[in-house]
């Protein structure tokens, strides 16, 4: 298949650009000594996921049980599920377990992990958990001097041979990096974060209590982070493709986007400046996360098909199957002439994840033009 072939809206992974990301952030991993876990979520695919672990990663990471089932069915078996763990997904956990997937569990709070220890005792299986920790008040997790968290590990880790849980070891995540647009900022980041997961390691070791893996990571502190000292592994995900979101944090730029999706031109409204294009909300995603950042891209910055962005002009706005484009600074009442109906163009998007989620393939364009089809996961 050819790029002129693909019906569109259609995504589109630039294999060039993907491996120049891959071997960047698996290099830099490398060189700060430490393994590297990436967090599939962002692509969702087993060939991207295979082209990071043939550069050098050990073990995924993913958001949902769905996941973690394909990519163990397509031969991944170290497997995080970094979402806290509730009683309900037990069965299914235990599920992968018993198929042979080295699967690892996360929770934050005493009753997860007393329901999980009691399931595995229950049921004769020992669940490896790992505790989150809160490095920066985004979300989750146990701040790293919490009392609770040595009742947290306690719980997990008993003294029989039965217990139904084991303490593996903690993990954070600083989502607050998506935040901030300086590199003095984000190594500060970094360093909190290794610092409070590596702290909360301490606490449990100090308590008695095994803690073997300290891990850590987002793609803005991962590229960030000065040294790893204490930490395990590192865990990042939408480095992978890159995002407009991303390139508004500092730590790529528009050249590094590999993922776009391709669009076509299919009307005008030249009073206002207006291209439409096939692409709306549905293959772009409602995310607008650079909408509170420096640049506002909109829906997505549109570019030519070789990656050249269209300088001044925005996916300004979008409808269900229609993206309106325009050049926000410069009405261009020549669009039609500039852009006629049929032009296709590529669109970087504002967050990877969420635009590769509008579609269930990818097509994956190598430097030679040719295109192969690549599968994409999807649910829970």
């Amino acid at each position: 298949m050819t790029l002129d072939q693909i019906q569109t809206p259609a995504a589109l992974i630039d294999l060039t650009r993907m491996q120049r990301n891959i071997a960047r952030m698996q290099s830099r991993m490398d060189t700060l000594g430490v393994a590297f876990r990436p967090h599939v979520k962002t692509s969702k695919c087993v060939e991207v996921a295979q082209a990071q672990r043939d550069a050098g990663a050990r073990g995924i990471t993913v958001s949902t049980l769905k996941e973690a089932e394909q990519f163990f069915v397509a031969g991944f078996s170290d497997i995080l599920y970094a979402v806290g763990m509730v009683a309900s997904k037990l069965p299914r956990a235990m599920a992968l377990r018993r198929a042979g997937c080295d699967l690892k569990l996360v929770v934050d709070n005493l009753e997860a992990a007393l329901a999980v220890a009691q399931f595995g005792r229950e049921h004769g299986e020992t669940f490896e958990v790992w505790i989150e920790i809160d490095t920066d008040g985004h979300r989750s997790g146990v701040q790293p001097d919490e009392a609770r968290l040595i009742d947290i590990g306690r719980a997990l880790h008993g003294d029989d041979t039965h217990h139904g849980a084991r303490l593996g070891g903690v993990m954070t995540h600083a989502g607050s990096s998506y935040d901030l647009n300086t590199s003095d900022a984000l190594a500060k980041l970094a360093e909190q974060e290794r610092a409070g997961c590596v702290h909360a390691a301490e606490r449990l070791r100090d308590a008695g209590l095994p803690c073997d893996v300290v891990s850590v990571g987002s793609t803005p502190t991962a590229l960030a982070a000065q040294h790893l000292d204490g930490v395990t592994e590192v865990r990042a995900g939408v480095y992978v493709f890159f995002d407009l979101v991303m390139c508004n944090v500092g730590v790529c730029t528009t050249g590094d986007l590999a993922l776009s999706v391709l669009t076509t031109v299919i009307g005008h409204q030249v009073d206002k400046g207006w291209a439409i294009l096939d692409a709306g909300w549905m293959a772009m995603s409602r995310d607008r996360g650079t909408s509170k950042q420096t640049n506002d891209y909109g829906y997505g910055q549109p570019c030519t098909l070789n990656g050249a962005p269209l300088d001044g002009y925005v996916l300004m706005g979008a409808n269900q199957e229609h993206g309106i484009l325009a050049n926000v600074d410069h009405p261009d009442r020549d669009i039609a002439a500039h852009l006629p109906v049929g032009t296709r163009l590529l669109i970087l998007p504002n967050h990877a994840c969420a635009t590769g989620a509008q579609f269930p393939a990818y097509h994956a364009r190598s430097e030679d033009g040719e295109v192969a089809v690549w599968d994409r996961f999807y649910g829970w």
